[in-house]
C-alpha cells in the first residue's frame, strides 16, 4: 500500500485552478518544480487562506513532503489542516490524501472509519486511487464491514481506470470465487490486464524521471526499450536512453551502450566506441565490463585499442539532459 501511496503522490501539484487564480497558483506550481519551495509557498498560501481549494491541496503536500527539502521544514500537523479544508471544499485528491493521513496515522490518530470516509468521498468523484483503496479497506474489513462483494465492486470500477493493483486484486478475486462467482477466464482477464497495465505505469515513470535527467530511470527505460517490456522492442530508442544514462556515469548504462556498439545493434558498429564504454564500465566496478573490454579487444588493431583507451582516459560525465 506505502508503494501505491507513493505513486500517487508523485502526481503532485495537479493544476485544478480557479478562474482568476490560474496565473498565481501556476507560479507557485512552476516555483516548485524549480525546487524554490520558498516562492511555491509565497505564491499558494495567500491563495489558500482565500479559499482556494487546488492552493489548499497544494500546501498541504509542500508540508506532508518536505521531509526531503530544506525549508519548509516537514510538518504534518499543518498538512492535515490544509487538506481538511481543501477535502471539505469537495477536492478529491485532498480528500484522497486526506484518506491516507487518516490511515498511516500522519499528522493525526489512526481512525480507518475516518480514512474510509474520505476515500469514499473522493471514489464518488471517480478517483481511482480511492476506490482501489476503499474496495482494500472493504476486503480486510478496516473501518467498514468486510464485505467481498462490495469490494470486488470498487475494484472493479477502479480497475476500469487503468489501476493495475485493483485488476491483480480482481483477478485474484474471480480465481478463488471471493465476493465473485469463481472463473478462470475471468481471472485470466484481470490478471492479464493487469501486467499491461504495471507495465505501462512503470512505463510512464520512468520517463517521467528519465526526461528529468535521472540517470536510473534512463537507464531502465532503456532496458524496457531492449526488452521490449511495456513498449515494442527498439534498439535505436534503447540505445538513446543507455547513451543519456551512460553520459552521467551510470556503470551499467555504459556496458550496455558498449555492447550496442560492439554488436551494432542501434547505433552503427564502432569496436573503439564499444571499447570506451567497457573501459568506463570496468572502472565502475563493472566485471561484465572488462570481460566485455577484453572480448572485443580479439577484433580490434593496436591503433583502435590505442585510440579507445584515450577516449576513456579524456572521458568526463556530463550532466543530467
Amino acid at each position: 500500500m506505502k508503494k501505491f501511496v507513493f505513486s500517487v503522490l508523485s502526481l503532485l501539484f495537479l493544476l485544478i485552478a480557479t478562474p482568476g487564480y490560474a496565473d498565481e497558483l501556476q507560479e507557485g506550481v512552476d516555483a516548485y518544480n524549480r525546487k524554490d519551495y520558498q516562492t511555491a509557498l509565497q505564491k499558494l498560501k495567500p491563495l489558500a487562506e482565500q479559499g482556494n481549494a487546488a492552493a489548499q491541496y497544494n500546501l498541504g503536500l509542500i508540508y506532508y513532503k518536505s521531509h526531503k527539502n530544506p525549508e519548509p521544514k516537514q510538518d504534518l500537523g499543518e498538512a492535515v489542516q490544509w487538506f481538511q479544508k481543501a477535502a471539505e471544499q469537495g477536492h478529491a485528491m485532498a480528500q484522497y490524501q486526506l484518506g491516507v493521513m487518516y490511515y498511516f496515522f500522519h499528522g493525526v490518530n489512526q481512525n480507518f472509519k475516518e480514512a474510509a470516509k474520505w476515500y469514499r468521498k473522493a471514489a464518488e468523484q471517480g478517483l481511482a486511487h480511492a476506490q482501489y483503496q476503499l474496495g482494500e479497506m472493504y476486503e480486510s474489513g478496516k473501518g467498514v464491514p468486510q464485505e467481498y462483494a462490495v469490494a470486488g465492486d470498487w475494484y472493479l470500477k477502479a480497475a476500469e481506470q487503468g489501476e493495475y493493483q485493483a485488476s491483480q486484486k480482481l483477478g485474484r478475486m474471480y480465481l478463488e470465487g471471493r465476493g465473485v462467482p469463481k472463473d478462470e477466464a475471468q481471472a485470466a482477464k484481470w490478471l492479464q490486464r493487469a501486467r499491461e497495465q504495471e507495465n505501462l505505469y512503470t512505463l510512464n515513470s520512468y520517463r517521467q524521471e528519465a526526461e528529468q535527467g535521472k540517470a536510473f530511470a534512463q537507464f531502465q527505460l532503456g532496458e524496457m526499450y531492449s526488452r521490449g517490456k511495456g513498449v515494442p522492442q527498439d534498439d535505436a530508442e534503447a540505445a538513446k536512453w543507455f547513451r543519456k544514462a551512460a553520459e552521467q556515469g551510470h556503470g551499467s548504462a555504459q556496458n550496455n551502450l558498449g555492447v550496442r556498439y560492439s554488436e551494432g545493434r542501434g547505433v552503427p558498429r564502432d569496436y573503439v566506441e564499444a571499447h570506451k564504454w567497457f573501459n568506463l564500465a570496468g572502472a565502475k566496478g563493472l566485471k561484465s565490463g572488462l570481460r566485455n573490454r577484453d572480448k572485443v579487444e580479439t577484433v580490434m588493431s593496436p591503433e583502435q585499442i590505442a585510440e579507445a583507451q584515450k577516449r576513456a582516459r579524456e572521458w568526463k560525465p556530463r550532466p543530467p539532459q
